[in-house]
């Protein structure tokens, strides 16, 4: 019998990759899920049933708070994990998980959800981390050596999924690989539109600086407009310094608290740039609109006039003005939603297994049973894990 493994970067966090990471998991019945690291507590709840193989840096000290402080340990961590009993791997990566090593006659898929940030972009990202003088002296020393095993090891997948056309052009241009894109999944049937709208705007993100939350509290608090922050982060205390009176910081929120604040705010307040962005969608989902930076994967999802606007410039007097025009323009729920279902899970599931039937025929025939060519609601039912579908 063929096996599969699903290996992800770390578990130390609940974003947007461990949602695809787990996706993914869902859609391979009898695969086995793996990691550098987990930290239960903060995943969702099915990520907390599943059994997450991790490796020795599941038992370093305050991993929780500190997991992004052993950026080093990373490279050796992945190495070491024994995969040697795996015909099909897929990686769901960020920053390591593509250097996992395997099996010469195994295959090996990566969704890349982007190439390593800090190394790649690593001025934009130090500045904005607010990394100190010393480190910020230091760390090119020691990104130039991950670099150099971040090389090596895009040489390792055989084939590359990027998650927008975004990053399939950085995988071109830093790694000198072709990748096909297959965008992450929106659960739709998670979000409903309402009829009560509230006079607030939304923020739904991880609270890290590179997501420029604090172009949204400036441009709120200077308008003296509510928004309503939704997520926790290492950022959060000084956005909550900066915050005028009419910001609210929520922390993590249940899925129904989230679905609920997101059909009913005016907008999404989306300011950073990102690799793809799933939470415009899903807020479209939830019939309302999103006001984005220009940049990124966001112009792949946001469509101007119909489903949200854009402001130009990294500031907040640019988000100003673009909220001061969003509000003498009304939207249209159906069509917002409609547009988000281009995105549902269900295409992700019959795009992705395709394209794993196309590269590793042998393995996903052993498994036909559940991985059919072209899905019915029936199969892919089947291939969902029923703790994961939507009610």
């Amino acid at each position: 019998m063929s096996r599969i493994a699903v290996f992800h970067d770390n578990f130390a966090q609940m974003g947007g990759a461990e949602k695809v990471a787990e996706e993914i998991y869902n859609l391979l019945p009898g695969a086995s899920l793996h990691s550098t690291v987990a930290v239960p507590e903060i995943l969702s709840r099915g990520l907390q049933q599943a059994k997450i193989k991790t490796s020795w840096m599941q038992h370093l000290p305050g991993l929780r708070r500190h997991f992004r402080r052993y950026f080093l340990f990373y490279p050796f961590a992945v190495e070491s994990v024994d995969l040697s009993g795996y015909d099909l791997i897929v990686s769901s990566c960020f920053g390591y998980a593509k250097g996992i090593r395997k099996r010469k006659d195994a295959i090996h898929v990566c969704y890349c959800h982007t190439p390593m940030r800090w190394v790649w972009r690593y001025e934009d990202y130090s500045e904005r981390a607010g990394f100190g003088r010393l480190s910020r002296q230091l760390l090119p020393l020691l990104l130039s050596v991950l670099k150099r095993w971040d090389l090596r090891a895009a040489r390792r997948p055989d084939y590359f999924i990027a998650n927008s056309e975004t990053v399939a052009k950085r995988i071109k241009t830093f790694y000198g690989r072709d990748s096909i894109v297959i965008p992450p999944p929106i659960d739709v049937s998670r979000f409903k539109p309402d009829t009560v709208q509230e006079d607030y705007y939304l923020v739904l993100s991880r609270l890290v600086p590179y997501k420029r939350i604090d172009l949204a509290v400036e441009a709120c608090t200077r308008l003296n407009r509510k928004l309503m922050v939704i997520g926790d982060g290492p950022d959060r205390a000084r956005l909550e310094k900066i915050a005028g009176p009419s910001i609210r910081f929520l922390g993590r929120q249940p899925d129904e608290a989230v679905a609920r604040h997101a059909a009913r705010c005016r907008a999404l307040l989306f300011p950073g740039e990102e690799d793809f962005g799933m939470t415009p969608l899903e807020v479209n989902a939830a019939g309302r609109p999103v006001i984005a930076f220009r940049a990124g994967g966001a112009m792949e999802t946001v469509v101007e006039g119909r489903t949200g606007i854009f402001f130009d410039h990294a500031e907040a007097a640019s988000l100003m003005q673009a909220i001061k025009n969003f509000e003498s323009r009304t939207w249209n729920a159906d069509e917002l939603r409609a547009h988000a279902a281009k995105f549902d899970r269900t295409v992700f599931a019959t795009r992705l297994l395709n394209y794993l039937q196309t590269v590793a025929p042998d393995v996903m025939h052993a498994k036909a049973e559940v991985f059919q060519g072209k899905l019915t609601s029936r199969q892919l039912t089947a291939a969902l894990r029923p703790a994961e579908i939507a009610d």
